[in-house]
């Protein structure tokens, strides 16, 4: 499939890119962050969420709600699900990595979706990106060799363990964590995830 570039404007309906932000300190923190041969994601770290640089994201980003900073890093090329939350998602490339996104306004009404609308965008390290609450988003691809390292940043506890009763039927059926919903494709075999992910699951070569 086409890669294109984060700064193409057909990024523009999926997300931005955010200026002026500095992550020097969180970027330095990041250096000592695993980076397995699969896939990690850890929703929140104390040391970035300590930074200056922590609270001007908060304040700035997501207009002074309390906010969590973790990281996703590892070796990825597939697709596999795609999510998304009530919320923008704040993205830093410590690396180069890929985004395969699309849009929830494509969700049929049984919760399919096909994955021949995905798009994919190189993002090079050091870049913020800011993507919004009805892109559909996973973990980032792999872009160079050795892996990608990605911040995270979203409102305090998403991706937790939900806590509280969920229905069997409609969106409720999606939720996987607490602000977040999930739609996998078969192949990926995420335990206890709604399959509906139609077509392809997409590899970047």
């Amino acid at each position: 499939m086409e890669i294109k570039k984060v700064t193409d404007p057909s990024f523009g309906k999926y997300g931005k890119v955010l200026n002026g932000y500095e992550i020097a300190g969180i970027r330095k923190v990041m250096e000592h962050t695993p980076l397995p041969g699969d896939v990690i994601y850890v929703p929140s770290v104390e040391e970035m969420e300590a930074l200056e640089e922590a609270k001007v994201f908060q304040n700035s980003a997501f207009g002074g709600m309390p906010i969590q900073i973790g990281y996703c890093n590892g070796n990825n090329k597939k697709l596999n699900a795609l999510e998304y939350h009530r919320n923008s998602e704040i993205n830093i490339a410590v690396t180069d990595m890929i985004l395969l996104v699309g849009s929830q306004q494509d969700i049929q009404e049984d919760y399919t979706y096909d994955t021949s609308l995905v798009e994919a965008f190189f993002v090079p390290a050091g870049t913020v990106v800011e993507m919004y609450a009805t892109t559909l988003h996973y973990a980032p691809c792999t872009a160079a060799e050795g892996g990608f390292r990605c911040v995270v940043i979203l409102p305090k506890g998403t991706n937790t363990e939900i806590d509280f009763p969920l229905g069997k039927i409609g969106e409720d059926k999606l939720m996987t964590a607490r602000n977040k919903w999930l739609i996998a494709h078969p192949e990926a075999g995420i335990e206890g995830a709604f399959c509906g992910l139609v077509g392809e699951n997409i590899q970047i070569p």
